[in-house]
């Protein structure tokens, strides 16, 4: 499919607002309290097509491009940041990796299984002392036989304890060698394999993020992805991907908090007129407007050249620094227009105050996205 064939974009986006509307609005604020992750609802959002958007019809999935695909993780953001995110994790990352990476036997395995939801993914790079800096990574896999046994933790993974199965980076050569770490495939129920720590978090408590431990983790060599030692190398340009889809995020979260400071500022009255019409909040708006607009086109641009198989490093980085950097602002600035009723839980904004931070930081730190940046710019 095109990426700039209108109708069809519009048809994804009317297809993934009503799913958000219908499914997921209606019990978010539950979900948030409960740090409950809504597995059913992963399951449905399978069967619309929206955890194989990128993979092709063959393998199960929609076979569309990076267009749709920051469409839906946007819509579906724009309700639930959290929802968005485990979304975005299972199509990039773990789903991704396999699509990228694969042999046709993994991703006729896999993939037919993750993009109608009959699983749900999971992706680990991050570890409890490795987060920016994951060449330092302690978990460890040695070979024996036609076998790999991997010992050591995972943290901060979405979907670490749901997940039935998870795309695992592991050390197979020298500490800090680029080419010393491998990519496996680990299945749910893989002696060794368990779940730990579930995080307590800010935001985003609707997408589970918790360990994962491998302890004597017996993995056949079929189910390494790529070569050996190719793993880090592998994760880096999965990540140019990811920063998309968190991007598209931000993006959603952004708009979210936009749409409802428009529509309560339209609506509050103090001094005898509606609040939009003073220039304090007036201001306000217009530039969280701006910075949305210029915040999609980053993204879209980013996008369009993943869809044209070009190099969008520098591009990807951009997008998801300044647009996740844009939805903190724009929450931000939501709470301060919405005054005392944005403190509470019983309008919006607070919660998408509290889910645009995490865009900051996961999948490469703002700060991370800037080194990134400045190394292609100066290349």
């Amino acid at each position: 499919m095109s990426p700039f064939d209108a109708d069809n974009l519009k048809m994804v986006r009317d297809s993934a607002r009503s799913f958000a509307e219908k499914h997921i609005r209606p019990h978010m604020m539950d979900w948030d309290e409960r740090q409950h992750f809504p597995v059913e609802v992963m399951r449905a959002m399978g069967e619309q097509g929206f955890l194989g958007v990128l993979v092709p019809e063959k393998f199960g999935g929609a076979g569309l491009g990076y267009q749709e695909y920051i469409t839906i993780i946007e819509e579906i953001a724009k309700v639930c940041g959290a929802i968005g995110l485990s979304v975005a994790a299972h199509n990039s990352l773990c789903s991704g990796h396999i699509l990228l990476f694969g042999t046709e036997q993994q991703k006729d395995q896999y993939l037919s299984k993750l993009a109608t939801g009959q699983w749900i993914g999971a992706w680990g790079l991050t570890e409890p002392n490795t987060g920016s800096d994951a060449i330092r990574m302690k978990c460890i896999a040695l070979r024996d036989g036609d076998d790999w046994i991997i010992n050591g933790t995972k943290t901060w993974i979405t979907h670490g304890k749901s997940a039935e199965v998870a795309v695992v980076i592991a050390r197979t050569g020298e500490l800090l060698d680029s080419r010393g770490m491998t990519a496996f495939i680990v299945e749910r129920g893989t002696p060794g394999f368990s779940s730990g720590k579930k995080e307590n978090k800010l935001g985003m408590r609707a997408s589970e993020t918790a360990e994962m431990i491998f302890d004597q983790c017996r993995v056949p060599a079929k189910n390494v992805l790529g070569n050996v030692g190719e793993g880090f190398i592998q994760a880096m340009k999965v990540l140019d991907g990811g920063r998309i889809s968190i991007a598209a995020l931000s993006l959603g979260i952004a708009k979210g908090a936009y749409q409802a400071a428009v529509q309560y500022a339209q609506e509050r009255e103090q001094f005898g007129q509606k609040i939009a019409e003073f220039q304090g909040i007036a201001f306000k708006l217009a530039d969280m407007a701006v910075q949305i607009e210029a915040a999609e086109l980053l993204t879209r641009q980013a996008g369009q050249m993943k869809d044209q198989g070009q190099k969008m490093t520098r591009e990807a980085a951009m997008a998801k620094y300044y647009a996740s950097e844009v939805a903190v602002r724009s929450a931000t600035e939501a709470v301060q227009i919405f005054g005392g009723y944005g403190y509470t839980k019983d309008f919006p904004v607070e919660k998408f105050y509290r889910d645009s931070k995490l865009c900051t930081i996961g999948e490469g730190t703002s700060e991370i996205q800037k080194l990134v940046i400045a190394r292609e710019s100066l290349k």
